[in-house]
């Protein structure tokens, strides 16, 4: 098959490596504009073009601003493409421009359709605590993540994943299946199968201050709620006033809390990490922390140079998120 490959994100490059070295021909890359980041503002390439640059240099990229223009439409029809293969691109293609090759759009999508259709599938299955997840491949429509599940395969989710982790796990089992959904469609014999409305959930994008921790929820909510945040947008809670980015965390184990502790109180300095009361009679064990204009450290060598002690209290952080996005 002929690929026209639409990708941004780092979920996106293994597949892009494995179509590279399949049977299969990529004529181009699509993935967002060069971006200034950084203090000095320097365009930054995404991991696509990155990694389309290192292994296949002679391919065409398009970085349109908008794929939805009749521009890129026409740009995209003279490369005479089988099917476009889109893995965290970005952007909603439209149902026009998906028309265009024979095959239409297959998009790899980061969830277990539809349970988690949107822009932050891997990071809110880990945020609710799901027990598994997996990949989709989909045959693309102008909604959002809308269109009939080709194939899937399940991972369990393990305790020590991380969004990072995890990514990298799927974006592996991705590039496996886009090359089997591929095959089957090819013979003609690849499956199709609506999704069911009343399965559907939603994962829109994380709002810089999602990970803004309140200590008065149970201590595995927040457990996940920082393993699906960290390290962007960031887990955070309040001391003395100033802000401390809570890189690993887990529940602990308390026999019996301290009498009347109240949620955010030190229940106990320990040497591999700092307990923390939390809601329901739970506790959280803070391991690594990042204090403000500091280098992530551990949390027990934080406390020590803090002179933090038993009964000190953490402050929860007040978010102004509404719906997935920041009013500031």
């Amino acid at each position: 098959m002929r690929i026209l490959y639409f990708g941004t994100s780092p979920f996106a490059v293994p597949a892009l490596a494995a179509l590279l070295e399949s049977r299969h021909v990529i004529i181009g890359v699509v993935t967002q504009p060069d971006r200034p980041t950084g203090r000095g503002l320097q365009l930054s390439l995404s991991p696509v073009k990155k990694a389309a640059l290192a292994l296949a240099p002679e391919l065409p990229i398009l970085q349109p601003e908008k794929a939805r223009t009749r521009e890129f439409r026409e740009a995209a029809a003279a490369l005479e493409a089988d099917v476009f293969v889109v893995a965290a691109f970005g952007q909603i293609l439209s149902q026009r421009l998906l028309n265009t090759p024979r095959y239409g759009g297959i998009n790899i999508h980061g969830s277990l359709l539809p349970r988690w259709r949107g822009a932050a599938p891997m990071q809110y299955c880990l945020i609710e605590g799901d027990a598994e997840t997996g990949v989709t491949t989909m045959q693309m429509d102008a909604g959002m993540d809308t269109g009939d599940i080709l194939l899937q395969s399940r991972r369990i989710i393990e305790p020590a994943d991380t969004i990072e982790r995890l990514e990298e796990k799927l974006s592996a089992d991705g590039a496996e299946l886009i090359l089997e959904t591929l095959n089957l469609l090819e013979r003609g014999e690849c499956p199709r199968t609506p999704q069911d409305a009343a399965e559907v959930t939603y994962a829109p994008s994380l709002a810089s201050d999602h990970g803004y921790l309140d200590l008065n929820r149970p201590a595995v909510e927040l457990s996940h709620l920082i393993r699906g945040v960290t390290p962007r947008p960031g887990a955070f809670i309040g001391f003395g006033g100033k802000r401390i980015k809570v890189w690993t965390a887990e529940p602990a184990l308390v026999a019996e809390p301290r009498p009347n502790a109240q949620p955010g109180e030190i229940s106990n300095l320990e040497t591999t990490g700092i307990i923390v009361q939390t809601g329901v009679n739970t506790a959280l064990k803070l391991i690594e922390v990042q204090p403000e204009s500091k280098a992530k450290m551990k949390a027990a060598d934080w406390a020590r140079g803090a002179r933090a002690s038993i009964g000190q209290k953490f402050t929860s952080l007040e978010r102004i998120a509404v719906n997935g996005s920041s009013s500031g």
